[in-house]
């Protein structure tokens, strides 16, 4: 039950709604976690269709750091052991005004257990060549570190 009210559409209006209600500016952070053999870590929320970088947004008095730290423990049991890379900034204007995330990439870091959770179903690693069904976002953030290709200004 409480799977499909946050899977709905209506709950996810409201949620982005109040976010805009009550900030003028947003930030977030996602990380491209890539194994000793280039596999790229994702996740699969259960709100939305496709499988994603883990992140989310970044809280008063947190650091994107300290964000990324605790994003990628609570969606993909993934501890940093080493300091990321930031890898760009974008805006993320054309999906909720005032949005903007933060890329690092992670190489450095230890996979604890994984257990799903309301709002993520299922975490791992794929081959760059061999992707699920990704986010548009997704398939350029990883082109554009996989490549070697400049970051873009959006999302």
């Amino acid at each position: 039950m409480i799977r499909r009210i946050l899977s709905s559409a209506s709950a996810r209006y409201f949620v982005h709604n109040w976010f805009r209600l009550t900030r003028s500016m947003t930030i977030g952070v996602r990380g491209m976690v890539l194994d000793r053999t280039g596999r790229v870590l994702l996740i699969r929320p259960n709100y939305v269709p496709n499988w994603n970088l883990p992140g989310g947004g970044i809280e008063r008095r947190e650091t994107a750091i300290a964000a990324l730290k605790r994003e990628l423990n609570e969606e993909a049991a993934v501890t940093l052991t080493g300091p990321p890379a930031l890898f760009g900034v974008y805006s993320n204007e054309k999906r909720f005004r005032g949005d903007h995330v933060a890329l690092y990439v992670v190489r450095d870091f230890e996979i604890g257990t994984f257990h799903p959770t309301i709002e993520i179903g299922d975490a791992r690693f794929y081959d760059v060549r061999s992707l699920p069904q990704v986010s548009e976002g997704t398939w350029r953030r990883i082109e554009e570190v996989t490549k070697g290709m400049t970051p873009a200004e959006y999302w």
